[in-house]
């Protein structure tokens, strides 16, 4: 595999031989049985928001993932693709942090912690029998505004009593523009100037910066979208850039309510199947998560290495090693 250096940012060489292919099946759905779970806020040993947890059915202990939805969606809006994370043994706990009315950026950020605090007393009661959660094994994410809070939490802007062991962007959204982030201010616009110990992964996509039409601004607007939150990373870090695709591309196909039907007409969509992005996003999420929480490195090297296996378009690829 050889890699090239240009600007500071290690890049690898894409090119390849029929007899060098790679292959990985984190494409796919995994071999494990899922369950989704509804928890609500009903009692005082519930979580402090309501929460769809996503679990393997089969005994078995496993590493636990936290994802942040994005700005005014719901987490059932991600089912599809977490349903895809947790059937290669992973554990998905996804909070609905607000309802309609968006809190402050750091109430958020605060809610988010809550939510880790409450997963080591209350999040095993909630699982499938013979089921284990791995809090040793705990990973952060999130999609668009959660993505940025996702960064912010890792970053300490709310104390957590777990310590996360991955990061993962899924096109995180830092404000309207260089001049108008939101609260907290976490972008500092110097490279690799995340005060982060842990591997990170930006998935970006490459319509989000783009208006979808001249009334609407762009949903992940240049300057403080996927670019500037890898460029920002310390290795490990990897930036992955779905190239066709939009900023709500890996949500499910249609998803319920009024605020399902408003998120496939607020930002500039690929022209594919949205079932091939979250196919695509999920298969990153996984061979990431395998190769830092699992050592099992196999998938990320063939993704890195070869982009062309992955079910949609990735470009450009590129990591920083640590």
């Amino acid at each position: 595999m050889a890699v090239l250096a240009e600007k500071g940012i290690i890049k690898l060489d894409l090119k390849t031989t029929a007899s060098s292919r790679s292959s990985t099946s984190v494409f796919e759905t995994g071999s494990l049985s899922v369950s989704s779970i509804h928890v609500d806020t009903s009692n005082i040993s519930s979580p402090p928001k309501p929460l769809l947890i996503i679990s393997p059915t089969d005994e078995g202990t496993y590493p636990v993932l936290l994802f942040l939805h994005g700005f005014e969606l719901r987490n059932i809006f991600y089912t599809q693709i977490l349903r895809h994370i947790s059937s290669f043994g992973f554990i998905v706990v996804a909070p609905q942090l607000y309802g309609l009315i968006p809190p402050s950026g750091i109430k958020e950020i605060r809610s988010a912690a809550a939510v880790t605090n409450w997963l080591s007393s209350g999040l095993q009661s909630m699982l499938p029998e013979k089921v284990k959660a791995d809090l040793q094994k705990l990973a952060l994410s999130g999609h668009s505004r959660g993505g940025k809070a996702a960064f912010a939490l890792a970053l300490g802007y709310a104390e957590t009593s777990l310590k996360f062991s991955a990061l993962v962007g899924l096109d995180p959204v830092g404000g309207k523009g260089k001049c108008c982030q939101t609260d907290p201010k976490i972008l500092t616009f110097l490279p690799h100037s995340f005060n982060l110990t842990i591997p990170v992964c930006v998935i970006g996509t490459g319509l989000g910066g783009e208006q979808r039409n001249c009334i609407k601004c762009p949903c992940a607007p240049d300057g403080v979208n996927h670019v500037e939150f890898y460029s920002e990373s310390k290795p490990p870090c990897y930036h992955l850039v779905t190239s066709d695709y939009g900023h709500m591309d890996m949500l499910d196909d249609n998803p319920p309510g009024f605020r399902g039907v408003i998120s496939g007409y607020t930002c500039k969509n690929g022209n594919g199947p949205r079932d091939a992005m979250r196919k695509c996003v999920g298969g990153i999420f996984v061979a990431f998560l395998k190769a830092y929480l699992d050592g099992e490195t196999a998938d990320l090297k063939a993704i890195v290495n070869e982009p062309d296996l992955a079910p949609v378009k990735l470009d450009p690829v590129e990591f920083i090693e640590s």
